[in-house]
């Protein structure tokens, strides 16, 4: 039951993605989640480095969405001013939205990764796509609603469950 929420790949931020290997593997789009993600959840526009590896990303040829269960004015906010397509309002883990992401990028879901900090939005909806899966730690726990709290109590469930079943990394710990 909890396989469901195991991602293909485990990184500390987005800037230790591999975008070679993502091109190797035939990807070229990006759905990434925004809080925790990408900046911090109070933090209201992108740093230097995020804007540095956004401008490396869409260099590279990629192309990014950011699919936010946070609503339009938070989302807008950050995403507008990098002139990048966003979702708000996704209702993550439902796939309504992911496949409004992947319409957004005109890619199948093969030529699509989804990155995010949530096991139980980010992770499930994407493996419930058919998307390969990044989890990233996040940026700043302290940070979250009441809402990702409570997912998060959920996750040390489910991770307690996966590493007694050798599923999980031992040297990972969230």
């Amino acid at each position: 039951m909890f396989q469901r929420l195991l991602p293909d790949q485990i990184v500390n931020t987005v800037f230790d993605i591999d975008l070679n290997a993502l091109r190797a593997r035939g990807v070229s789009g990006i759905i990434t989640d925004l809080d925790n993600t990408l900046v911090g959840a109070s933090t209201k526009t992108a740093t230097p480095e995020l804007k540095g590896w956004l401008e490396k990303v869409h260099e590279e040829g990629f192309r990014v969405v950011i699919l936010s269960n946070n609503n339009e004015t938070r989302v807008s906010t950050f995403a507008k001013p990098l002139g990048i397509p966003y979702i708000p309002a996704a209702r993550k883990p439902f796939g309504g939205a992911f496949k409004r992401a992947l319409g957004l990028l005109k890619l199948k879901a093969d030529q699509a990764v989804v990155v995010g900090d949530q096991l139980l939005t980010d992770m499930l909806g994407g493996r419930r796509m058919g998307l390969h899966t990044i989890l990233v730690t996040p940026i700043a726990p302290g940070e979250e609603g009441w809402g990702t709290k409570i997912n998060r109590r959920i996750e040390r469930i489910a991770l307690s469950r996966l590493r007694k079943q050798g599923l999980w990394p031992k040297k990972e710990e969230r």
